[in-house]
């Protein structure tokens, strides 16, 4: 069964390399303006499809890509060199290694939040002492 457009779900068998949003789209689905996605672009980050008449076409995959940057950027500080290189690492081992950080990195603060919600004093069940 399909879902509707406005329903946040893609389409069973939706095809997320597909080039289909127009620049003005991709940057208002990932809330950027189009000159930030074509600094991107210049910087060798992201490589949007082209048409025949030159128009920037950008796939679900690369909407996932300039989220990333986004975060890297924005949230971890991290400058476009640096996000180049990190992109490169990620190709020359064949691996999804920013994914696997940021998991690490999301279940240590959850770690952390446990620890900080729990009354002074008390131990979790497994950490009790003799």
């Amino acid at each position: 069964m399909r879902q509707r457009a406005g329903d946040g779900e893609r389409p069973a068998g939706r095809d997320a390399s597909r080039p289909v949003y127009v620049i003005s789209v991709a940057a208002e689905l990932v809330s950027v303006h189009p000159r930030t996605l074509r600094i991107y672009e210049g910087e060798g980050l992201v490589c949007p499809a082209r048409t025949p008449t030159n128009i920037r076409l950008y796939s679900e995959n690369d909407l996932r890509r300039i989220l990333w940057i986004r975060h890297l950027t924005q949230n971890l500080g991290v400058n476009l060199a640096g996000v180049r290189v990190l992109f490169e690492l990620e190709a020359r081992l064949g691996m999804r290694i920013l994914e696997q950080l940021y998991s690490e990195r999301a279940a240590i603060h959850r770690h952390d939040d446990e620890t900080a919600a729990r009354p002074a004093g008390e131990q979790p069940v497994g950490e009790r002492l003799p």
